[in-house]
């Protein structure tokens, strides 16, 4: 290896999971192992022979593909990804039980087994991260902690990193001007298209190679010919996880940074470096690769070093609830495109909806399944009995990882949440229209609603259908707000608080249904009322302060209490999985500190008296 070299192969392998949780000492020497090789694409890498041939291959440019000896497909592996831990298994068992092709041009590092074994002897802690077996690695995994530059991606918003220089062409300019004006300003992965201001679409290289190139399409037609329209946006206020999750979903290499309509900069992948890398967006990219339900769920285990390092780590409760919420979106997605696979494709065009804190973005552990799915009208019975198949496939494996069944059967697997986008929208009217008390229960579960796969224009109709009823039915908002006030914070006599009396959970505190809920509740009533269309509780605080319905005090106290309290069940829940009990909403005050149980009565108080404020505003 020549040491010219040496600085860049450190350089790389201290990004790179597992070698960078070596010392420093260790990874310059396992850099000086290491063998430089080059794949052309379809080029088969030699995996047996003697010992002495025998590596942990890292990719560090292309793209590799792993089938097993039936030649099914057992992995897709891309830069930074790893692979041959079944070295350190005894070397009979070396390679059996599968092989490695390169699906593009690659340049893999190789360590050879031989000189990398005795290192890791010498140094066993070390040698847990190399574990062989995947259950192993993964449970190391769990008990690595994030540095403080690592937690720094959940907290910072795309304005942070994102440029300022704002590169737009317009929309009736002509295809080879816009082509010439990339080229010069080497703007080649992304060009922002206007028209009068207003973005209407993108352009990128690929949009020239498809649309124009390979259609052969005149050069001298407008650019909106060929532009990409309604193209995926980001608000500069965004959190730069949300962003990635976009990038990496759609397969974008940028995405516009908008205010208002008003293009203000561009994300583009150069800007998120190798520092910005951490294991919730590894764990999001992995779930891309997982081609079988069992391993999706072995990879759930993971979820837990993410959501043990942001409550660690401080991270407010907002953005704690917004990663958790993208981690639960991408082993939902992916559930869904594993059933597809096995089901077959849609017979016609739906969409899979998810509701309560999973639509709002505010998960936590153990935040159980809500979700709906939404078909054509003109969907037959066969099509329904497929669309009833494929939400009990998903729902029971999401299930499986961890993620657990509604109690109340709110989930697509339930034939009466599988409908015809003509009985949602009955639904609803009827909702809005007769808000009884059996009715307002299914009502406040799908009032929050998102598209998380298939037709998302089926998410916007029901919404568009669901504020036009609320506009044109007055008894609605009051019956909601009767609802809300009907629980009480666990506040007593003298302030003590009021626990649950009897049964499993008796001497604890319901965190969720005499704190957090009724919170959501009057949330989502305040956000009704004026219009709001945001799903996330603190932001229809917001709106509703915006709206004149809340002063800048009283939102501030409120958003105040609803932060407080949420990080108190993120830390108990914490406490409770290091302790490997069982993680839920129920409390025991002696586990709290005397400083957490004062200020959770503060934060009762104030959703006392807002429940009292919202029955004189709302129902007189």
């Amino acid at each position: 290896m020549p040491n010219a070299l040496l600085p860049n192969i450190v350089d790389f392998i201290s990004k790179v999971d597992p070698f960078d949780k070596l010392p420093t000492e260790l990874q310059q020497q396992v850099a000086g192992m290491i063998k430089i090789s080059y794949l052309a694409k379809g080029e088969r890498l030699q995996l047996d022979g003697e010992p002495d041939g025998h590596y942990l291959h890292i990719v560090h440019t292309g793209a590799m593909e792993q089938r097993h000896h039936d030649g099914s497909l057992r992995a897709k592996l891309g830069p930074e990804d790893s692979f041959g831990f079944t070295f350190l298994e005894p070397v009979k068992e070396l390679f059996r039980g599968y092989s490695a092709v390169a699906i593009a041009n690659t340049l893999l590092y190789s360590v050879p087994h031989q000189q990398l074994q005795p290192l890791l002897a010498d140094h066993p802690d070390s040698a847990l991260h190399f574990a062989a077996s995947a259950q192993e690695r993964l449970f190391s995994a769990i008990r690595v902690k994030w540095s403080s530059r690592d937690k720094g991606l959940f907290v910072r918003k795309v304005s942070d990193i994102a440029s300022n220089q704002v590169v737009t062409v317009d929309a009736n300019d002509s295809i080879q001007q816009v082509a010439q004006q990339m080229r010069q300003q080497g703007r080649a992965a992304m060009a922002v298209v206007l028209e009068q201001q207003q973005i209407v679409g993108v352009i990128t290289d690929g949009d020239m190679t498809k649309r124009v190139v390979a259609a052969a399409t005149d050069i001298q037609q407008p650019v909106r010919v060929v532009m990409t329209s309604k193209p995926h946006l980001v608000d500069p206020d965004e959190l730069v996880i949300s962003a990635v999750s976009v990038m990496m979903e759609h397969n974008l290499r940028c995405l516009p940074v908008v205010r208002d309509n008003q293009v203000v900069g561009q994300l583009s992948s150069s800007h998120l470096v190798q520092n910005h890398r951490v294991q919730a967006l590894f764990l999001l990219e992995k779930m891309k690769t997982i081609d079988n339900r069992q391993q999706l769920i072995a990879l759930a285990i993971e979820r837990q070093a993410v959501f043990e390092a942001l409550v660690e780590g401080k991270v407010n409760a907002p953005v704690i609830g917004k990663v958790m919420a993208l981690l639960m979106d991408g082993f939902n997605r992916r559930l869904i495109e594993l059933a597809i696979e096995q089901l077959g494709p849609p017979p016609c065009e739906f969409a899979w909806l998810v509701a309560g804190s999973h639509a709002r973005q505010e998960v936590h552990y153990a935040s159980d399944q809500d979700s709906a799915i939404v078909f054509s009208d003109d969907a037959s019975d066969a099509d329904r009995d497929y669309f009833l198949a494929l939400g009990q496939w998903v729902c029971s494996a999401m299930a499986e990882c961890g993620y657990a069944s509604c109690d109340g059967d709110f989930m697509a697997s339930n034939p009466k949440w599988c409908q015809p986008l003509a009985s949602w929208q009955q639904y609803y009217r009827e909702w809005v229209e007769e808000p009884e008390q059996n009715q307002l229960l299914n009502a406040t579960v799908f009032l929050e609603v998102r598209s998380l796969y298939g037709q998302a224009n089926f998410c916007e109709q029901l919404q568009t259908l669901l504020f036009d009823q609320i506009a044109s039915n007055s008894g609605f908002l009051p019956a909601l707000v009767q609802t809300a006030v009907a629980v009480q914070p666990p506040l007593g006599i003298f302030n003590k608080l009021v626990l649950e009396k009897g049964g499993e959970h008796s001497n604890t505190l319901n965190i969720k249904k005499h704190a957090l809920s009724l919170l959501i509740d009057l949330a989502r009533i305040y956000g009704l009322a004026v219009g709001c269309r945001r799903l996330d509780t603190e932001q229809r605080f917001v709106s509703a302060r915006r709206g004149g319905r809340l002063d800048k005090g009283s939102c501030k106290d409120v958003i105040g209490a609803l932060r407080f309290i949420s990080q108190v069940r993120y830390e108990y829940q914490l406490k409770r999985l290091k302790q490997g009990l069982p993680v839920g909403n129920h409390i025991s005050p002696d586990a709290i500190g005397s400083f957490d149980r004062s200020h959770l009565k503060d934060a009762f108080r104030i959703i006392a008296t807002f429940q009292e404020s919202a029955k004189l505003r709302f129902l007189g």
